[in-house]
Order: C-alpha cells, then structure tokens, then sequence
C-alpha cells in the first residue's frame, strides 16, 4: 500500500518564510544593544581634597544586572553649581586614570563649598550612542 503526499510548493515555501522571518526577529530582539539609559553614573565615596584638586570617583553601573562598566572613555567633564541654583558658576574638571574598574576618577577645582552637578559624557565599548549622566557632588570647605 502506498501513501501518497498533495506537496503543494507554493505553501511549503510561504511556511518556510514565516518560520525564517520569525526566527530573525526573535534573534535580532536578544542581540540588540543596550541603551544610553541603561547606564548610570554613580558618586562613589565623598570628594577627597589634594593639593588645588579635589578628587572626585564616580562608578558607570549597567543599570540592567548593576554591574560596573569598566573600560568607558569619559570623553566630557562639566562641573557646575547647578544643584544649589547657580548654574553659572563652573570649575575646572578633567577625567584622570583611576585604577579600579568601572571607577572613574575626576581631578576639579571647585571654588567653594556646596553641592556641584558634575555632568559627564562617556564612550562605552559595544554602544554606538554617548552615555550622559549628572552626579551631585557635596563639596566641604
């Protein structure tokens, strides 16, 4: 006894498009990257004076598992009175080499006491777009 098989090919085909179609999104939903907003910029410790500087360390933590970023590229300081509704009063503030990773470290020169906004902007291995991020910053005299 044989059993014969109705092959229709133009159903075979659209079934094996659908299948195709649904298995690309479902991978292209699990590799896509991360966003800016998954990432923050965390005050670690309290400011610590040295010299005219004063040193600032801030962690990037990926906000998803809260884990710390290491290896970013803190391309931009900004240092503002901002918190305390002095915007335009800046100081000087410039990323320097931190030996910890995920811990960033911040060389400023802040003119006075009070709470300062550091804004920073950084590059993070795997992410096309700028990670931006404003930690306050409790500055004693």
């Amino acid at each position: 006894m044989s059993t014969t098989l109705n092959f229709n090919a133009k159903a075979f085909v659209r079934v094996l498009t659908i299948g195709a179609l649904a298995l690309a999104t479902s991978l292209s939903v699990r590799t896509a990257s991360a966003q800016p907003q998954d990432y923050r910029f965390e005050l670690d410790g309290q400011p610590v004076k040295s010299g005219k500087a004063t040193l600032i360390k801030v962690r990037l933590v990926h906000v998803p598992d809260g884990k710390p970023v290491p290896g970013a590229i803190i391309i931009q300081t900004k240092l503002d009175m901002g918190p305390d509704g002095m915007t335009e009063m800046g100081a000087p503030a410039k990323a320097s080499p931190s030996s910890e990773p995920g811990l960033y470290q911040i060389e400023a020169q802040p003119s006075m006491a009070g709470r300062w906004g550091l804004t920073l902007a950084a590059k993070v291995q795997g992410e096309t777009e700028t990670v931006r991020g404003t930690v306050i910053v409790p500055v004693a005299k």
